[in-house]
């Protein structure tokens, strides 16, 4: 491709600067929170009216059935596709619509899009509204400057990346949606840094853990078995034996930050006794039950069964040694780590057009958290997958949560050149 034809693209994408800042808002403006799943519908929508006004053909797919879907919520995903002047292949642009719960510690309203200081800042700012519209925009300048490719572009919006993705791209990839010969090369616009390629990311399984126990007074406690003190004891396990065994296990893997190049337990939820949205005082009784749900995260090179040994190990050493100790073990998810191969196209492409607009060598990363690539190699079985796209990683979450906008345009532009460096366009 001629530096003409760089130059002309790339100046496009930088005069539309105020048009991409102007869609980051408006999407930051539906408010996509994960959970309940609001507005999925809404959004989906508003993508697909502006990318069917560009002559994109559209599709709206459902996820009926899969978790959280129902009337009032519906998973909603748009997938719009525009063919090239010959047979060719395709690339496409997967972004996730949801955004989790502003929360607390805002000093902005969080769906509002506020535009300060060169930053657009609100929930999703970051992970990953501004992706998505920045990908919007690098294939609209590609189609306005008219520059022939072969093949095919497509761009989604899809729901529950947050919560798991099975109701959007696991869906998807389930009816073939994310596999050869429809698709070639996938690009997910995850907030990794703008100079930097996610090839993959770490394992992770999910296990709600619940410890036993028998009701009885308060007052009299040596007549019950109380399911909060073994769950006590499951705890100074795992924070006294597990975890400093976890902090020794290291990787080869080029997991960003550092401390998650290490194996890693989080302890997300715990519950105990009596419900907390009671009134009133509580009653005085021996808990029966308590649930902990952990999130454990590993390496390339751990076994997955091993991993889930390490607690069942230590469940069942507590059901010998400690006296009315009894539990049940619930996996709520699990997925394998994953690689691209580091010299794949789409890395070498992607690549490249960072040293190009940047000016500096692209860095290779696998995030420490999983994100939709796992079903698109899992179920779609195409391993030409990776994340980048505009936003600081650790921002994702976060009150005050941003995006650049100078990074938004430079990603854009990095988009459009390894889009038709992978279409073979001259």
């Amino acid at each position: 491709m001629s530096a003409d034809v760089k130059e002309s693209l790339f100046r496009r994408i930088e005069e539309r600067r105020d048009e991409l800042v102007a869609l980051t808002r408006d999407l930051i403006r539906i408010p996509t929170v994960n959970p309940p799943g609001d507005v999925y519908t809404d959004c989906a929508e508003f993508i697909g009216r502006r990318l069917a006004a560009r002559g994109f053909q559209l599709e709206y797919v459902r996820a009926e059935g899969a978790p959280g879907d129902s009337d009032r919520y519906p998973r909603t995903n748009v997938i719009a596709r525009i063919e090239g002047r010959r047979p060719g292949a395709c690339v496409h642009f997967n972004g996730h619509i949801d955004v989790v719960p502003a929360g607390r510690g805002w000093t902005v309203d969080p769906f509002e899009g506020v535009v300060k200081d060169g930053r657009v800042y609100g929930r999703g700012a970051c992970d990953m509204k501004g992706g998505i519209a920045a990908s919007i925009i690098a294939v609209e300048a590609i189609l306005e400057e008219g520059i022939p490719f072969a093949g095919a572009l497509e761009i989604s919006g899809t729901v529950d990346e947050e919560s798991g993705g099975y109701g959007g791209v696991g869906h998807l990839a389930r009816l073939g949606y994310f596999s050869r010969p429809r698709v070639d090369h996938v690009i997910i616009p995850e907030p990794l840094n703008v100079d930097r390629v996610c090839i993959g990311h770490r394992g992770v399984w999910w296990a709600e853990i619940e410890t036993k126990g028998r009701v009885a007074h308060g007052s009299m406690p040596f007549l019950g078995n109380c399911a909060v003190r073994h769950m006590g004891a499951v705890l100074h396990r795992i924070e006294t034996e597990l975890i400093p065994r976890l902090a020794s296990k290291r990787t080869a893997m080029p997991v960003v930050p550092e401390g998650a190049r290490q194996s890693t337990l989080n302890v997300n939820a715990i519950h105990g006794g009596q419900p907390e949205d009671r009134e009133g005082l509580p009653s005085p009784v021996v808990p029966d039950s308590c649930r902990m749900v952990i999130d454990r995260r590993y390496l390339i090179e751990e076994d997955p069964e091993a991993v889930k040994a390490e607690i069942v190990g230590i469940l069942d050493d507590l059901r010998r040694e400690r006296p009315g100790f009894d539990y049940e073990l619930r996996e709520v998810l699990a997925f394998l780590p994953t690689m691209t191969d580091a010299d794949a196209p789409v890395v070498r492409a992607v690549e490249a057009a960072i040293q190009t607009v940047l000016g500096r060598p692209a860095v290779q990363v696998v995030s420490p958290g999983t994100y939709d690539q796992k079903h698109i190699v899992r179920v779609g079985h195409l391993k030409d997958c990776i994340a980048y796209g505009p936003g600081i990683l650790d921002l994702a979450h976060q009150p005050d949560e941003y995006v650049g906008i100078d990074d938004m345009v430079h990603s854009a532009q990095v988009m459009a050149l390894a889009t038709l460096e992978l279409l073979g366009a001259r």
